[in-house]
């Protein structure tokens, strides 16, 4: 009888356990539910949408509408160039200018048709900084921009290469953005110069590093045309380029005129004193003839007034600021000491026209909002604005006037 009892209670608790574990969870696969973070996630979404809403300002500009300008490109006498290009999300204004520069100058020179890597002297241009970083112990301007002259210094250490050989972009990457490239930059150099480390191997070896993170590695050797080239045997022996063939100008009453002197900006980092200076006149006629016979030139100056815009991509002096026949001399180094002309911007002149009294030059442009333009890429400046707001230009010397 004991052993019946026992043999009941042992088959009910196997049978208790069995069924246990039958009802025990298996394994399910489940999509995505929506869930209560999805509630949370909306809210915080809503509220930063409202945060990043730009304000409503307004600013004074020019009304362009009253202007009797040229309709585009097709209605300049224009030299050869490669089409617009954008810098994207750089300040390498300087760079994309003057390299179309140059490229017009090598097929006005040798007739080659030639794409060139404006990123290979980026990366040379960061490279120079930070040497000139460690020379002087931390005081020498950090910044993106530059001049148009830093072409032909790098050039003559470093070389040229083809887009095709350099692009210095990333795999996938639609613009160029150095927006975390120059954070990292600036970042290094802030922390060597705060701990009195200014070793010049270690500071470019580290820059070197930050640069082939977001650019890569620029080539030693590289196919082009059937041929291995180096970027100095590209430049000698393919282009047959001369980069001191190549003068800036400027017109700036400061500064001792028919002399090289110093331009005085920060993006001047390097403190170059090659400026061949200017009286105002013979600044003005000497680009118009250049560009009339066929010269084209890397021009520098001031592009924040509001008489310049890139939806209606014209470029003029409003007579509310200043009436054309008050730009002189006096006016325009007056703006520029005072600091309302800066020199914020570099573009490459390709074409000039007269319409309605007044000579129009057709620029080509790299920054984002010509880009808005009804020729996407191109801006018109008129001559009031290139005499009043631009402070310079890079030419080659066979187009200057005068020079001694």
């Amino acid at each position: 009888m004991k052993k019946a009892i026992l043999f009941v209670v042992f088959v009910f608790v196997f049978v208790v356990y069995a069924q246990a574990q039958n009802n025990s969870p298996k394994v399910i696969f489940q999509g995505y539910r929506p869930s209560y973070w999805d509630t949370i996630q909306k809210g915080i979404n809503e509220w930063e949408a409202t945060q990043n809403q730009r304000p409503k300002w307004q600013m004074a500009k020019a009304d362009f509408s009253t202007i009797s300008a040229p309709s585009g490109p097709q209605d300049f006498k224009y030299a050869w160039h490669n089409k617009p290009e954008s810098q994207g999300r750089t300040g390498t204004c300087w760079s994309f200018a003057t390299t179309s520069f140059f490229e017009s100058e090598i097929k006005r020179l040798t007739g080659k048709e030639v794409e060139l890597s404006e990123l290979y002297t980026v990366y040379w241009e960061y490279i120079e900084k930070a040497k000139r970083f460690a020379a002087e112990r931390g005081n020498s301007a950090i910044g993106e921009g530059s001049q148009a002259n830093a072409l032909v210094k790098n050039y003559k250490k470093y070389g040229i290469v083809p887009k095709s050989a350099y692009s210095g972009m990333l795999p996938g990457q639609k613009f160029v953005d150095h927006q975390k490239l120059f954070e990292e930059f600036k970042a290094f150099l802030t922390k060597a110069k705060e701990n009195n480390t200014f070793a010049e191997g270690f500071i470019v070896n580290n820059v070197m590093g930050i640069l082939d993170k977001y650019m890569g590695d620029p080539p030693d050797k590289f196919e082009y045309d059937g041929k291995t080239w180096t970027p100095e045997s590209f430049m000698k022996d393919y282009l047959k380029f001369n980069p001191d063939d190549y003068i800036p100008v400027l017109s700036i009453k400061n500064q001792p005129y028919h002399e090289r002197v110093l331009y005085d900006v920060p993006d001047n980092w390097w403190r170059n004193t090659d400026y061949w200076n200017l009286p105002l006149d013979e600044f003005m006629s000497t680009l118009k003839s250049a560009v009339q016979k066929g010269y084209t030139v890397s021009l520098f100056g001031d592009v924040s007034e509001p008489g310049i815009d890139g939806f209606a991509g014209l470029a003029i002096v409003p007579d509310f600021d200043i009436k054309p026949a008050d730009i002189t001399e006096d006016a325009r180094v007056f703006r520029f000491m005072n600091g309302q002309t800066t020199d914020d911007h570099d573009i490459h002149c390709v074409g000039i026209t007269e319409k309605d009294g007044y000579t129009w030059f057709l620029i080509r442009e790299s920054a984002s909002g010509p880009f808005n333009s009804p020729n996407p890429g191109y801006m018109m400046y008129r001559e009031d604005y290139v005499r009043l707001k631009m402070m310079g230009y890079l030419i080659h010397k066979s187009a200057l006037m005068n020079l001694k």
